[in-house]
């Protein structure tokens, strides 16, 4: 019987950036919640010999206390194939379902390396820069330049979860996204901060509880007014009734993961257009 403090060595394998063997990945271990994975990232095998030396290491993970699991979505056969040469059981992503795509389309895939991230759309992938380039003027409030262009204002008091889910909004899907942090007058105020109001149908507010809040803060500015609980319950009761004044739409940070808050604000976006 495995012992549950034991740490499951995880690799996430790919031929490119590695974020669709993450994704997928881990959308699998986290039906395991009583289990502990110590996760290790290898992306960019383009040659054999590089899979053959990452095959070194997941045989010798082998060796260790704990059998490893490895995710892979390398698209390059010769690459695939050298990896699947490993005594480590590895989830072949690419391997599982390219064969059923190839049989209905009638038509085999290129099976080339960097087009699950949408490198050879050069448009999209532009278009996703672009995103990125938007999202980190506009994190935090810095720049109310050009806000109007944005897709999303994600507003909310500070240390709620507003930069990764602007962040990866604007990587995995080119969205336009700017965050707004809430402060001191703000929730003095019913009234939406100025530069939101004509803005409101763009807004999507994200909450969270006191604890969590107080304990992210805590670990940035320890025994502060601002990391009390009682100051945290105080900005989160008036964000809220803020929000609800103005019929925001609102989502709570602390029970969804990045990926699921972003899927609620994608869905909303979808609605208003």
């Amino acid at each position: 019987m495995r012992d549950e403090r034991s740490a499951v060595p995880v690799f996430f394998l790919s031929d490119s950036t590695g974020i669709s063997a993450e994704t997928m990945g881990n959308a699998l271990l986290i039906q395991f919640p009583d289990l502990h994975f110590e996760r290790r990232l290898i992306p960019f095998i383009s040659t054999v010999e590089d899979a053959r030396r990452v095959v070194e290491i997941l045989d010798a993970a082998m060796d260790g206390p704990v059998t490893p699991l490895a995710f892979t979505t390398a698209a390059v056969d010769e690459i695939r194939n050298v990896l699947l040469n490993s005594r480590c059981p590895i989830i072949d992503f690419f391997g599982l379902h390219m064969d059923r795509v190839e049989s209905i389309l009638g038509v085999r895939g290129m099976h080339v390396a960097a087009r699950l991230h949408g490198v050879g759309d050069i448009i999209r992938y532009n278009n996703r820069m672009a995103a990125i380039e938007f999202a980190i003027e506009h994190d935090d409030g810095q720049s109310l330049r050009a806000l109007d262009k944005s897709d999303v204002i994600l507003v909310a008091p500070s240390r709620c979860g507003k930069t990764p889910t602007t962040m990866y909004l604007a990587l995995q899907h080119g969205v336009y996204v700017a965050n707004y942090p809430l402060v001191d007058e703000d929730f003095e105020s019913v009234d939406l901060p100025r530069p939101l109001r004509k803005l409101r149908e763009r807004c999507f507010g994200i909450l969270t509880t006191p604890e969590r809040l107080s304990q992210v803060r805590t670990e940035r500015r320890a025994n502060s007014r601002y990391a009390s609980l009682e100051q945290c319950r105080y900005e989160l009761r008036r964000a809220e009734a803020l929000f609800r004044m103005h019929r925001i739409p609102t989502i709570d940070s602390s029970a969804s993961s990045v990926e699921e808050m972003s899927t609620v604000v994608l869905q909303r976006l979808k609605v208003r257009n």
